[in-house]
């Protein structure tokens, strides 16, 4: 690379000498530096932005060259496979079904080189999925993973750009939450009498905590004493390996999800019960009994998996001619009893642990109608007579 000093406007200017398709194309830069007495620090400037300038293509260059041949899909399995250990075991579950699943069933064929993919390709590829009737969400958990692993590209010289930055982002669906009302609770409670999930159910439903929560509640979590619970360890599954796998940790998801909440008496009673269960079993199964120091396990003491959870909560809503929910709807119906009860939406958010006020907001302000009741008071008080 080569270039020249130039004067313009009293000021000195480096004039580098680029070439494309055989044509010299100089590109100005103004040095900011004053023409008089300037000379000798312009023309360090532009030896510096040379040398500069090519190390830089050298380098670029130099991994270019390594990179040839490198299709995106097996850029994107070593890219994972080097963040192994770094990040959490859920997302890398998640990206590892991505790369394996979608990603591949679209580029699988054609497989273009990661030097050459291009916006268009992943145009091509969001337009494939939201034909295959895909969620907005579905399309944002791509958008990250993919733009991740060719922003790491970009960091590390193999491509000039991240492309995934010059298309717009997918927009995630505006998601209306399920929930069950009072009554419903009510039958879904007396129905639950004797079930696998009785307890579980409960402490979901009177807490709004998440299915990784309930099923991470150790019996330390428990202050009989100081009528508290507290949340700060979680049980989550994965595919892993291609094996679904177990994942438990103290880190949940977010710092605001780390949260001590009152010990309810419905629930101390039904815990206390439960207490009681567990010794009987373990006297009568003896060996065979699995210590534990989770609190819902089944009567052998194995801890109960999430996995169950789901699927057995379908089946017994269906069972009992219940209207179809998720398990996971029993925390909005939480919030939406709370709501219709006159709590604050500050104070539902303190409850689940949501980390800004935004999320609880986004979530159930069609469900706040008390704000707008009193809103149509003071508007209709103040045209009152």
């Amino acid at each position: 690379m080569t270039g020249s000093l130039q004067i313009q406007n009293d000021k000195y200017y480096m004039v580098i000498n680029l070439y494309e398709d055989g044509k010299r194309k100089p590109k100005w830069i103004n040095t900011d530096l004053p023409v008089k007495g300037n000379k000798r620090a312009a023309q360090q400037m532009l030896n510096e932005y040379l040398a500069n300038s090519e190390k830089t293509e050298a380098l670029y260059k130099r991994k270019k060259t390594a990179a040839q041949g490198l299709t995106l899909l097996t850029y994107m399995v070593q890219w994972l496979e080097s963040r192994k250990g770094s990040i959490e075991e859920g997302t890398y579950a998640a990206y590892d079904g991505m790369i394996k699943g979608r990603l591949t069933t679209f580029f699988g064929k054609e497989n273009p080189k990661l030097a050459d993919f291009s916006p268009q390709h992943l145009e091509d590829f969001y337009r494939w999925m939201r034909g295959e009737k895909l969620t907005g969400n579905t399309l944002v958990h791509y958008h990250a993973c993919i733009r991740k692993a060719l922003n790491h590209a970009f960091k590390t010289g193999l491509v000039l750009e991240n492309v995934a930055d010059k298309v717009d982002r997918p927009k995630k669906d505006k998601y209306i939450a399920s929930y069950y009302d009072k009554g419903e609770l009510d039958v879904l409670f007396e129905k639950s009498k004797g079930d696998a999930l009785e307890l579980v159910i409960y402490v979901t439903a009177f807490y709004g905590l998440r299915r990784s929560e309930t099923l991470g509640l150790k019996w330390d979590a428990i202050d009989f004493q100081n009528k508290t619970v507290t949340i700060r360890h979680k049980v989550t599954d994965a595919i892993v390996d291609g094996k679904l796998t177990i994942i438990a940790k103290d880190k949940l998801k977010t710092k605001s999800s780390n949260r001590t909440l009152p010990l309810l008496p419905q629930i101390e009673e039904r815990l206390l019960a439960e207490r009681e269960r567990q010794k009987r079993n373990k006297k009568l199964c003896k060996k065979s009994y699995q210590q534990s120091d989770y609190i819902f396990v089944n009567d052998l003491g194995e801890p109960i998996k999430p996995d169950f959870v789901s699927a057995h909560f379908k089946y017994f809503i269906g069972k009992n001619g219940l209207r179809k929910i998720r398990f996971h709807d029993l925390r909005h119906s939480c919030a939406s009893l709370l709501l219709s009860l006159g709590i604050p939406m500050k104070q539902i958010q303190d409850w689940l642990g949501h980390s800004n006020f935004s999320t609880t907001a986004d979530l159930y302000a069609h469900l706040d109608y008390s704000t707008k009741l009193l809103s149509g008071d003071a508007i209709s008080g103040a045209f009152a007579g």
